[in-house]
């Protein structure tokens, strides 16, 4: 039977030598305690880019598995970093009328979408809009 945990943190790294796979528990008061690690053999990568989709597939299954094992949990979801040379950050800034004085969720939506709106290539895709900053008025918002 599984180990029951209240929060777990799992973190996955594809490297071109090894894939590797860290299970955190989050404990009282915010420390983190190692509890699975899962390591394979790096395979379908070559220079960071992968060649043999099904290799690679397999390398981090085999990983996740050694973790699940040390861990005695199932893991549903990991929090993985992309690197590359094809991966870039475009920074965008969106502006909107606001029909009232107060600013609704809706308005915060439409200003991100109009960020979004950002002229790129047929061969790249946007993977991730990460709002830095609101301005309203000239003032900066949190």
């Amino acid at each position: 039977m599984a180990k029951e945990y209240k929060d777990l943190i799992v973190g996955l790294d594809i490297g071109t030598a090894k894939i590797m796979v860290v299970v955190g528990e989050v404990l009282a008061g915010g420390d983190l305690k190692l509890a699975g690690l899962g390591v394979a053999p790096s395979n379908g990568l070559k220079r960071g880019a992968v060649v043999n989709i099904d290799a690679t597939v397999a390398s981090i299954q085999q990983a996740l598995k050694e973790a699940e094992l040390m861990a005695d949990c199932k893991i549903g979801r990991v929090y993985t970093g992309i690197t590359g040379s094809h991966i870039r950050g475009i920074n965008s800034s969106g502006m909107v009328p606001i029909r009232d004085k107060e600013v609704t969720p809706a308005d915060v939506a439409r200003v991100v979408e109009t960020a979004k709106a950002i002229n790129i290539s047929s061969d790249q895709r946007l993977l991730l809009v990460e709002p830095q900053e609101f301005v309203i008025d000239g003032q900066d918002v949190r």
